[in-house]
């Protein structure tokens, strides 16, 4: 979606602040392209004593790089303005033209503070509450299902871009909800009016 949505920022026309220079020294990532890390979010650590940087986005995801994906030497992708919107304007684009009922989850690849290597999880939800419950032996689990199936599909889709970009998942059982991926987080940037 940040492609579709034109998400480009030009490295060359950053300017690192004294932070993002020092951030840079550490993790070995350009300032540039630290400094919008840093314009993109609103409080970060790092993993290990040299990175990767986790970031709390201003969107409220906890993201490797605060979601931001390098393109080449000299530009990075920004995460779509309101990943919920945009799933939303897709699931109406491709109801309007193939008349299907459809959900849209939005999923980005990211790290984890935790451990090596890479994963998918969704950012952005239509048509499909975001949380199922479960329960088994009395016990009550909120699952969350759209990141569930975004990992199920990134074995079709693959990492950093090198798969399909659309893979689709038939026979799964959900309830319809507008709500988005933003209504499971514990602190969301973007507020329902």
């Amino acid at each position: 979606m940040s492609i579709t949505e034109k998400r480009y920022v030009d490295l060359t026309t950053v300017t690192p602040g004294a932070e993002a220079l020092e951030l840079s020294a550490t993790t070995g990532k350009p300032a540039e392209l630290v400094q919008v890390i840093l314009d993109s979010s609103d409080s970060y650590f790092l993993a290990t004593a040299k990175g990767p940087i986790i970031a709390r986005h201003h969107l409220g995801y906890q993201l490797t790089s605060a979601g931001i994906d390098r393109a080449g030497a000299e530009g990075a992708w920004l995460l779509p303005a309101d990943p919920d919107a945009s799933a939303r304007a897709l699931r109406d684009a491709l109801a309007t033209a193939t008349k299907a009922d459809v959900a849209v989850v939005i999923a980005d690849s990211d790290g984890r503070a935790d451990r090596r290597g890479a994963t998918v999880i969704s950012i952005g939800a239509a048509g499909i509450a975001p949380l199922r419950v479960s329960e088994h032996d009395g016990k009550r689990q909120e699952e969350t299902l759209v990141d569930l199936l975004a990992a199920a599909a990134a074995i079709i889709l693959g990492q950093r871009g090198r798969g399909a970009p659309v893979a689709v998942l038939r026979g799964i059982s959900y309830n319809g909800s507008d709500e988005g991926v933003s209504a499971m987080l514990h602190h969301s940037g973007l507020r329902k009016q």
